[in-house]
């Protein structure tokens, strides 16, 4: 064991020595002390005076007691006025009207939109429940006798255009029947119905319903069948017999027997449309008419070009789907120039 240290006699320990406390305050019976100590801490400074003979030494004076308990009494006071602004209440005037205003405006947009919802949910029920132009028509008896009588020719109306081509309609309008387009071969140029289709989609008939349709009122249907554009073929429905006029003003330049299973049916009838010398208009399904030769001037809806023919025998017409009898038609297309072959 190193010189100088000595274990801890754990059995002969004597408690420390307590300390003196000392009574700094000398408190007395009316000691207050959350008060009088805070002043204690902070005393408030007092102009020195002799203490009266009463007090006894060592106390602090009554009059300092009193003074220190008035400074610490509570007292209520009433709430200070609030002042608005110059312009407040006008701003907020303003602010109020101008919320009327908005929901008076959402108010509007709302109503306009369930009407806006209303007509289109009549306009869906009307051609969903309504007649529809895909329906087939039965045959339910002759036609009326007014169109076994000569009509004259057509009113000028164009029925469909290519590129700046305008082709009018070939027969009288109180002899039409129906008009359809269809395919009509990779040949034939495609043509720009005029008016509105009549077997159109439910979307398409609803847009129409709402928002109006062409104001020509002439109604075509497309037929299904056949290669090439879809309104290559021209299909123009009119009784056997009826008169067809020259389509457009040209000179005709080929007239064609229609051999069908080794049998004549009518003729077709190319003409070069004048102001168009790269395209060809055929008109076919037709007996021609005497007077027509190859190389005779034809004028639109004022030239007779023959008479429409009864092809049901050989053919079934698609437009018969629509008319009250096999579907005559009198056919035009538009070919290339170039594509012109003689027989």
């Amino acid at each position: 064991m190193p010189v100088g240290l000595q274990l801890y006699d754990q059995e002969h320990e004597a408690p420390a020595t307590r300390g003196n406390v000392v009574d700094l305050w000398s408190l007395e019976e009316d000691w207050d002390f959350p008060l009088q100590g805070a002043l204690a801490l902070q005393p408030e400074p007092v102009e020195p005076e002799e203490a009266p003979s009463s007090e006894k030494p060592g106390r602090f004076p009554s009059r300092l007691i009193l003074r220190a308990r008035a400074a610490f009494r509570s007292v209520t006071v009433p709430r200070m006025a609030t002042t608005e602004a110059p312009g407040f209440a006008a701003r907020a005037r303003q602010r109020q009207r101008e919320e009327a205003r908005a929901k008076a405006r959402r108010a509007r947009r709302t109503a306009a939109l369930v009407v806006i919802a209303c007509g289109c949910l009549v306009a869906l029920l009307l051609t969903a429940f309504g007649h529809s132009g895909d329906t087939a028509i039965t045959i339910t008896g002759p036609a009326p006798a007014s169109r076994l009588l000569p009509a004259g020719p057509p009113r000028p109306q164009i029925v469909a255009t290519q590129d700046s081509l305008r082709i009018q309609l070939p027969v009288n309008q109180s002899r039409v029947t129906a008009i359809g387009y269809h395919a009509g071969g990779t040949l034939a140029l495609p043509l720009e119905p005029v008016g509105t289709q009549a077997n159109a989609g439910l979307a398409e008939r609803i847009f129409r319903r709402l928002f109006g349709s062409d104001s020509s009122g002439m109604r075509y249907y497309l037929l299904e069948g056949g290669v090439g554009a879809e309104t290559g073929g021209l299909d123009i429905g009119a009784p056997v017999e009826t008169d067809v006029y020259a389509p457009v003003d040209g000179s005709v330049i080929a007239v064609t027997d229609n051999v069908i299973n080794g049998k004549i049916y009518g003729v077709r009838i190319d003409i070069q449309p004048s102001g168009s010398p790269g395209v060809v208009v055929s008109v076919s399904n037709l007996r021609p008419d005497p007077a027509l030769t190859v190389g005779s001037t034809v004028s639109s809806g004022a030239t007779k070009i023959g008479r429409v023919i009864d092809l049901s025998e050989v053919e079934r017409a698609g437009l018969a789907r629509y008319t009250q009898d096999n579907g005559q038609h009198v056919h035009v297309e538009v070919q290339p120039a170039t594509a012109l072959t003689s027989p």
